[in-house]
């Protein structure tokens, strides 16, 4: 089952990216496309590839079979007071907001209103995200249908919402850390005589390709850290270098701690 017609709320960086991502892969006709912001001109992209655009939320979310809310954590609240009355029982309605539960919707929606959570990352711009999904009230066709638009966009999978914190800091702060990596590697590639462009262009590929193997034979890491270990080479003496220095420690201890600052979130939400 796929959605006659969709609308997203917000229109931001996240929001244009999931629609321009569910327009490349033919998901939806833009003219069954709808995505609000209050400065319309800034959907002009979108627009003049014949999505609807609007700043009133209320009448953007009529007839709409998914809404998908891509606002800030502080705004949702009340922009879900605003919508509820116009939402129809039976339709899905779909989170993207960092730390807002699945009974916080459910507490200002109804608890009949379908409603999901799904954590993507920045890489849905270019259709490689990872995104995670959760719900309560939705049946196994809307979770079907969730799972279907998402794919269209990377890679998704149903978890229970209990991990959605954990899901967060993983698969979306992830990337940060990903990238953080790809920049130290690369000012080491300088130091040992790169120009800065191509030292990027090794450690980012270097990255991606990792990645794909791992992805395609799914074997575990430490199988092919060891296709590339050999004794005293030059591969397992940098390995030990930044294990002494704290690589992996520090990277455990950093997912731990944004795990803890998803509470600031949450906690903010129920203050509304």
């Amino acid at each position: 089952m796929r959605p006659n017609k969709i609308t997203i709320i917000g229109g931001g960086n996240l929001g244009k990216a999931i629609a321009e991502g569910l327009i490349i892969s033919k998901y939806i006709e833009p003219h069954n496309l709808t995505v609000t912001r209050r400065n319309i001109k800034l959907l002009k992209s979108l627009s003049d590839q014949g999505v609807n655009v609007s700043s009133d939320n209320n009448e953007a979310v009529k007839g709409a079979d998914l809404v998908i809310l891509a606002i800030k954590p502080f705004q949702i609240k009340s922009i879900m007071e605003q919508i509820k009355e116009s939402l129809k029982a039976d339709k899905v309605v779909s989170s993207v907001v960092t730390g807002v539960s699945l009974n916080d919707m459910a507490s200002v929606l109804g608890e009949e209103q379908p409603v999901f959570r799904s954590m993507p990352n920045t890489a849905i711009a270019i259709r490689e995200s990872m995104t995670c999904i959760s719900t309560v009230n939705g049946t196994e066709e809307q979770k079907e249908m969730m799972i279907d638009l998402f794919s269209q966009l990377g890679e998704a999978i149903i978890i229970d919402e209990s991990l959605m914190a954990a899901a967060t800091v993983l698969g979306a702060s992830g990337i940060a850390y990903a990238m953080r990596f790809i920049r130290a590697a690369s000012q080491g590639g300088i130091e040992i005589g790169f120009g800065a462009q191509v030292s990027q262009l090794i450690a980012a590929q270097t990255v991606k390709g990792a990645a794909s193997l791992l992805m395609e034979t799914g074997n575990h890491p430490e199988q092919e850290i060891d296709k590339v270990t050999t004794p005293k080479g030059c591969t397992i003496a940098g390995l030990n270098e930044m294990e002494h220095q704290g690589f992996s420690s520090s990277l455990i201890s950093g997912v731990k701690t944004s795990f803890k600052a998803i509470d600031v979130i949450k906690d903010d939400f129920d203050k509304k």
